[in-house]
């Protein structure tokens, strides 16, 4: 089982250091999850210009090197165009193909040559059997180590639905499939131009996709999330991390003991 978890973005030392401590704990209650600490070095996405986008990107990127080699643990972060991936990839792990940008043909070729793990998730207006030619290109460079990240379907302009049945369709690409949990809650396009989102059904996501077949989960977890700089609402809160965790460990043991007729 894969688990990727952080702070949405990296917004301080302090912050990645707390998030950190807690999943290394994890790391050591569940020894057979796979997990990743996840943050962005920038967001380039933001629906408003005078939204905070990050911190110095150098800075940004050392302190998630500064994260690995302190606590030993991978770390995935995003990139947005096929320049930044090299150099990227001698800070992190795992590069990370945000969904605006999976049918990106140089980004997702940029990022493959790299030689890193890639996860692509799967665009808000994309099929899930459609998802077959991102995960080509990224072969097409020799490289297998290739995920992908369910969060969601666009329905309408201000909401987004989970179709569950695409889990195991992603799953035919023969790639392990991951179920982004916090995304998936989104409300984009609000008026304000803040994002909402309905962070109390994290929970209902995480055991539905897990159950659908989903070989881990994406979950954006943050101290104080209210206070947090970016994708407030959505954002589980740090200190109910370890119950999501125990609760979606069981769940997937559970269906590893069932014989599918």
């Amino acid at each position: 089982m894969i688990c990727i978890a952080g702070p949405c973005v990296v917004e301080n030392e302090k912050i990645l250091s707390r998030v950190a401590e807690v999943i290394v704990s994890l790391q050591q209650r569940f020894p057979d999850i796979q997990f990743y600490f996840k943050s962005s070095y920038k967001k380039a996405n933001r629906t408003k210009y005078s939204s905070f986008q990050g911190i110095d990107r150098q800075q940004a990127l050392k302190l998630l090197q500064d994260i690995r080699m302190e606590f030993r643990i991978p770390v995935l972060t995003d990139v947005h165009e096929s320049w930044e991936c090299e150099e990227v990839s001698q800070y992190v792990d795992v590069l990370q193909i945000p969904a605006f940008l999976c049918r990106q043909t140089d980004l997702l070729l940029a990022a493959a040559k790299t030689g890193k793990p890639v996860n692509i998730k799967k665009g808000q207006f994309m099929s899930p059997e459609s998802m077959a030619f991102a995960v080509e290109k990224v072969r097409s460079t020799g490289n297998q180590q290739i995920w992908l990240t369910e969060r969601g379907t666009t329905f309408g302009y201000e909401r987004l639905v989970v179709d569950m049945t695409g889990i195991p369709e992603m799953k035919k690409h023969e790639v392990p499939v991951i179920i982004d949990v916090t995304h998936s809650l989104q409300r984009p396009n609000q008026d304000s131009g803040v994002t909402g989102g309905k962070r109390e059904m994290i929970q209902t996501i995480a055991l539905a996709g897990i159950a659908a077949g989903a070989d881990g989960i994406f979950v954006e977890t943050h101290p104080s999330p209210p206070t947090a700089l970016s994708d407030a609402a959505t954002q589980l809160p740090l200190d109910e991390l370890p119950l999501l965790i125990e609760r979606v460990k069981k769940l997937y043991d559970f269906m590893k003991t069932l014989t599918v007729e």
